[in-house]
């Protein structure tokens, strides 16, 4: 998992707004429904990280009622962009969806004036939100998230400030999950012995750790792993690190018979 966030878009040939804006008005764009009377007209734009461990019809679904329940008496939902097993460190250009959605931001028959997102984390982190608000403000498009309680203001210092500290909680809500996992998986190795997954090494093989450490795993009878000696290679090992130590080259080593 990447620990860094990207906020700019990245497909644009410059890093500048203009190269923003130019991307975006050559770009093509997706058919939506025809106009709504009586109320602004949405696209909603929503994320999911992984397909494996989340689900992404459940999220979709939730991000998507927040998403009516924040614009219900304003307008509808009349289209929507989903990105599937996307980090929220993947910037706006390098998300097929979203990249998708700042293609129709140019089109004036877009069928559409606003975007919902039904979370903050869902769409943006670190700075991508300050890469991404000047595009929307130059073609008209309002942004309305639940944080800001409806629709964002461009011009309120106010709001520039809760979508700054959002940014940050979001990054660092990706570092200090990547920085937990990485110490955990090492703590685990280190002083269980535990098997982490991937080919085992050479000089081992795995070997049975007893029931899973986690509860429901265990209940379906699935089992630890970890490494131990592999009885028919192990002496090489031992053999490659005692030639080491006693000061031979890795390349004489190779070559020994």
């Amino acid at each position: 998992m990447a620990t860094a966030c990207e906020g700019n878009l990245e497909v644009a040939p410059t890093a500048g707004g203009d190269g923003l804006v130019a991307w975006a008005a050559r770009s093509g764009g997706r058919q939506t429904r025809g106009p709504v009377r009586g109320g602004l007209r949405f696209v909603f734009y929503g994320r999911v990280s992984t397909e494996d461990w989340q689900d992404p019809v459940t999220s979709r679904a939730r991000q998507r009622e927040q998403a009516r329940a924040l614009v219900r008496g304003h307008g509808v939902i009349v289209a929507e962009f989903f990105d599937a097993g996307q980090s929220r460190t993947v910037a706006w250009g390098r998300r097929p969806e979203a990249a998708g959605l700042v293609a129709q931001l140019a089109d004036p028959d877009r069928g559409w004036d606003a975007i919902v997102v039904g979370e903050y984390e869902r769409a943006f982190c670190g700075s991508q939100y300050a890469a991404m608000a000047p595009l929307f403000e130059h073609y008209g498009v309002q942004l309305w998230m639940p944080e800001a309680g409806g629709r964002v203001d461009y011009a309120s210092e106010h709001d520039e400030h809760a979508m700054t500290v959002l940014g940050l909680s979001s990054k660092r809500e990706v570092t200090r999950t990547s920085i937990r996992v990485r110490t955990a998986m090492a703590v685990q190795a280190r002083e269980q012995g535990r098997y982490l997954g991937g080919r085992p090494p050479y000089g081992y093989r795995l070997g049975d750790a007893g029931p899973h450490p986690n509860k429901a795993h265990a209940a379906w009878g699935r089992r630890a792993h970890r490494l131990e000696p592999d009885p028919e290679t192990a002496h090489i090992v031992r053999w490659i690190f005692a030639r080491r130590l006693a000061g031979h080259s890795v390349a004489r080593i190779a070559g020994a018979e």
